[in-house]
């Protein structure tokens, strides 16, 4: 007789069952995008192709929602000679840190970026820059060449028919839309171009960061380059994406489910919490940052041993940040990545808290896999738990969030006696942090 699998580890499993093909139908897209770009770079050199896609492959096989697939475009710049002169918090487009990328007047090499197409001269007589890389210029040169590209790589046959064609390209704000089929599956990527410079990043280089990673990882990710892309039609930012897919990578390399818990609510998130995506709601990139913070909140092994433990461990972080209303960005905290999402936070709250009591209602695979009985509500005593870490770090001792799962799981157990038992514990840690110190 087969063992039965616990209802989590089958729904990973039914998650891995398919990781195999879709990733066939990225590899698919992802040749067609390339080949146009190695286009692209034949007409006009200033434009390259980075044939490095190993973490972005690695991202996609994380995710099980659709959503639009980041490809940078590498500017052929010595971006070290580039003066970058940053703007104030006013003239920032979303209060994000905001710059333009000027051209020395002396600097030599940089010609090629002085033509009309991308450049604009200053018309101030005096200071170190004769003018600046313009974002919306590089788009517009970039979407005619691709446009060309899509042309000529039809004509020699050098794509799949039927895979795109240049009405899939459509030109957005800050980068380019090229939807792609790959056999029945229309993946989307989001083509954006990118000056590549080395940079600080200083929530890396403390040392708060280094529990819950690998030793030696952090210092290899430190010495990456940061990505500046277009923020507005005359202004760059410097982009985190990279380094996050990098760090995500480094937890990959450690034994435990806290990959498996992100493909889990994941997967979750877009069927369960947005309707098959068809709600508005967390992005891809809002669940991996939790996972980060729940990375380094619970740095221990143990911590991420148990896939369904792993699982909560996500859901604590992410209930306090919805009851917070910040989701602090984890290279830089002081932004808080759910303001101006233009989400309802308060009923997305209730949706996850739904989950987080009767998780099988949406664990299951197809419609016969699980019965009709709807999942039982939180009562208000759990409730007003799973908000209190917003107010006191020490709530995030890992023996507070070890109860806070056997409560969970103890439905058998009175709201109120929960609450009572979870006071004393967190007392009790409390007693125990004060002696330590």
């Amino acid at each position: 007789m087969a063992v039965q699998l616990p209802l989590w580890h089958h729904y990973l499993q039914a998650l891995r069952s398919r990781a195999a093909s879709r990733a066939q139908e990225h590899q698919r897209a992802e040749d067609v995008v390339l080949t146009l770009l190695g286009r692209v770079h034949a007409l006009d050199p200033r434009f390259l192709v980075d044939y490095s896609r190993d973490l972005e492959a690695f991202q996609f096989a994380l995710r099980c929602s659709e959503g639009p697939l980041d490809v940078e475009v590498p500017l052929w710049v010595d971006a070290e000679a580039l003066v970058i002169e940053e703007v104030g918090a006013a003239e920032a487009v979303g209060g994000r840190g905001c710059c333009r990328l000027g051209l020395p007047r002396e600097a030599a090499g940089l010609e090629r970026w002085k033509a009309d197409d991308v450049f604009e001269a200053s018309l101030e007589g005096s200071g170190r820059c004769c003018g600046h890389i313009v974002p919306s210029k590089v788009l517009r040169v970039l979407r005619d060449l691709l446009v060309a590209a899509v042309v000529y790589c039809k004509h020699h046959h050098l794509i799949t028919p039927g895979s795109l064609s240049v009405d899939s390209l459509r030109e957005e704000q800050l980068g380019l839309s090229l939807r792609v089929s790959s056999g029945w599956r229309t993946l989307c990527f989001n083509v954006v171009p990118v000056v590549r410079k080395r940079l600080r990043v200083p929530a890396l280089e403390g040392a708060r960061l280094v529990p819950g990673f690998p030793e030696g990882a952090l210092r290899g990710i430190v010495r990456q380059k940061a990505a500046l892309v277009p923020a507005s039609a005359e202004l760059w930012r410097v982009s985190t994406d990279y380094l996050l897919t990098r760090l995500l990578g480094a937890l990959g390399s450690l034994r435990g489910h806290r990959l498996d818990s992100l493909s889990i609510l994941d997967r979750v998130n877009h069927e369960s919490w947005r309707d098959g995506g068809r709600s508005p709601g967390l992005t891809f990139g809002h669940l991996k940052t939790v996972l980060l913070w729940a990375a380094t909140l619970f740095p221990a092994p143990e911590d991420w041993a148990e896939l369904q433990g792993a699982v909560y461990r996500l859901l604590v972080v992410l209930l306090c940040c919805l009851a917070t209303r910040n989701l602090p960005h984890f290279l830089h905290p002081e932004r808080n990545l759910l303001q101006d999402a233009g989400l309802d936070l308060g009923a997305l709250y209730q949706r996850i808290e739904r989950f987080a009591s009767q998780p099988e209602a949406a664990l299951r695979i197809h419609a016969t896999h699980l019965g009709r009985s709807p999942p039982p509500r939180v009562g208000s005593g759990l409730r007003a738990l799973l908000q209190l870490p917003a107010s006191e770090p020490a709530y995030w001792a890992t023996a507070y969030f070890d109860v806070l799962l056997d409560k969970f799981q103890a439905f058998n157990i009175q709201d109120e006696q929960r609450v009572s038992a979870m006071q004393s514990v967190f007392l009790k840690t409390k007693t125990l942090g004060a002696e330590d110190g």
